[in-house]
């Protein structure tokens, strides 16, 4: 039985999230974990970068953004990138990696988390679509946005 992390992104780790890479054919779904780590440290009050670990090792990236005061309301709590690495995916690091997006929202007293996504046939929509969300109708440049109940 394997144990799944979620470990802050530190000096002693950035370099292996930085090293996490999607398959080739989902690379226009998600943006690289280095793009995610410069829009972390340009917001670091509101971005929540986590590596996620099984036994210690890296297999994936997720980062929550979490703004109660943000003027657009899908912006204030939610899952703002999620990358499982090549050949890791379908292993349940992703769903690990969302319910501790969700968890940590639920501790910050949240009782609704969204997820943006691009439409495609690699994209990631039936996969939050199974972990409960549901498809707004709305879209946000060409992307379109879930929300989900805490």
């Amino acid at each position: 039985m394997t144990v799944l992390t979620l470990a802050k992104i530190a000096r002693d780790n950035v370099g292996a999230a930085c090293s996490i890479a999607v398959e080739p054919h989902q690379e226009s779904y998600v943006a690289p974990v280095a793009r995610s780590l410069a829009e972390a440290y340009a917001q670091p009050e509101i971005a929540w970068p986590r590596l996620i670990l099984d036994d210690g090792e890296p297999v994936g990236f997720v980062m929550g953004g979490f703004d109660p005061d943000c003027p657009i309301d899908y912006f204030r709590c939610g899952i703002w990138r999620l990358n499982v690495a090549a050949g890791r995916q379908g292993k349940g690091y992703g769903r690990f990696a969302v319910e501790a997006v969700l968890d940590e929202a639920r501790r910050r007293g949240r009782r609704r988390a969204t997820v943006l996504w691009v439409p495609g046939e690699h994209g990631p929509e039936a996969f939050y679509l199974r972990l409960g969300f549901r498809d707004t109708g709305a879209v946000h440049d060409g992307q379109h946005i879930g929300e989900i109940g805490l």
